[in-house]
């Protein structure tokens, strides 16, 4: 169980603008990205089917933020994704990722255009090269939503993300949405991964200019 301190209002008193010396885990992760391997399984009335993709996500430092006591280095970003040789977006997703330096806690934040918002959790060292964050529906602090109709006809249990971080400097991820769909008895695992490379280095974030 987290501990807190009884002072929720005090900040830091000295804290370093430099975002990206002080991301630990997710440093490796700023940037703009390109992936041409992805692949998603998701469901389909048939049954599952498992698509390819192409990724573009880019990940840009923030300012340092904090909560009272508490602070936090992250990345925005943006992925936009289309199926190989498409114009038309496949998927869309904006969010950040959020590191404290202090616990070592994980935050993940992710939302898409179709009307559903995660918050997913984990904790790790700061020159981890593999980490992972999960999310529970039901939960207020690493939980799920969704519109009504998400909700009705494709509920989803949990989501999980795993990072790996490479030795030649690229990174991939494995995702793990489970779903609960409607006029099934069982839940349905919509899995993604794809494996990225770095195309421009990271714009330091304005305080750090």
């Amino acid at each position: 169980m987290t501990t807190f301190p009884e002072d929720i209002y005090t900040e830091p008193a000295e804290i370093d603008v430099n975002t990206l010396a002080n991301l630990g885990p997710l440093a490796p992760l700023a940037g703009v990205w390109e992936g041409v391997k992805g692949v998603d399984v998701k469901p389909k009335a048939a049954g599952p089917k498992s698509q390819d993709y192409v990724e573009r996500i880019e990940l840009q430092p923030i300012d340092p933020v904090t909560n009272g006591p508490q602070l936090l280095y992250g990345l925005r970003y943006h992925t936009h994704i289309t199926k190989p040789g498409q114009i038309k977006t496949y998927h869309e997703q904006v969010g950040y990722w959020l590191w404290e330096p202090a616990t070592g806690a994980l935050t993940h934040t992710l939302t898409i255009p179709r009307g559903q918002t995660v918050l997913a959790t984990g904790r790790t060292v700061a020159g981890a090269r593999r980490f992972e964050v999960a999310a529970e529906n039901g939960s207020s602090v690493n939980g799920i939503a969704a519109v009504p109709f998400l909700d009705h006809a494709f509920r989803t249990l949990s989501f999980r993300i795993e990072i790996t971080i490479h030795d030649d400097e690229s990174w991939s991820y494995e995702e793990d949405t489970v779903l609960a769909i409607k006029g099934r008895d069982e839940p349905f695992h919509h899995t993604d991964g794809n494996r990225l490379v770095r195309v421009a280095p990271p714009t330091p974030n304005p305080l750090a200019r």
